[in-house]
């Protein structure tokens, strides 16, 4: 009899522990259905004002794709630069772009700062040095122009006081960026 009591106290505390245990929740990043999405240090971040654009330069050869996103005093810019293109409707695809020193990808990260005559304007924040950003083109359709992608960076500003000495660094990440048929408009660069 005390061989049965004895198993079941102990197995009266496994099954407890056992029920106690958390579920475990698998999670995976998910899809916006937002047409530009970010998450800026760690908050999402979807602009209520975006433009988009293609545009063909015949002079230099070179075909960029440009995208604005402003709301809530922020706004994120990058540009993709393909040298040496044809003036067509298309943008390649599956090409990973990287900020570096060839200026196939430009990005920018501005806040909303008042100047010194009062007024709001967008203020570049930091820099984004080379390798701290990347963008690639997932798909486009020409008919539609609706062009889809994600986008990455951080922007890296040093903060000096008056006699120059460093006093700071501001990091701002624009994190998991996406752009999902995103409409564009089309033209050459004098339109």
């Amino acid at each position: 009899m005390r061989k049965i009591q004895l198993i079941v106290l102990l197995l009266i505390p496994a099954i407890y522990f056992q029920s106690c245990k958390k579920d475990v929740v698998t999670s995976a990043s998910t899809t916006s259905d937002k047409i530009l999405a970010a998450n800026i240090n760690g908050v999402e971040w979807y602009p209520d004002t975006v433009t988009a654009r293609i545009s063909y330069n015949a002079t230099t050869k070179v075909k960029t794709f440009s995208v604005f996103g402003s709301v809530d005093f922020k706004q994120v810019r990058f540009s993709l630069n393909v040298p040496n293109s044809t003036n067509t409707n298309s943008f390649p695809v599956a090409t990973v772009f990287k900020v570096d020193d060839t200026g196939k990808l430009n990005m920018a990260y501005y806040t909303l700062q008042r100047n010194d005559a009062g007024q709001y304007v967008y203020v570049q924040t930091g820099t984004v040095e080379n390798g701290s950003g990347t963008a690639t083109i997932t798909s486009i359709d020409t008919v539609k122009k609706v062009i889809t992608g994600t986008y990455s960076f951080t922007s890296k500003k040093v903060n000096y006081d008056a006699n120059g000495n460093y006093v700071s660094i501001e990091i701002a990440q624009i994190l998991l960026g996406t752009f999902d048929n995103l409409p564009y408009t089309f033209g050459d660069d004098g339109q």
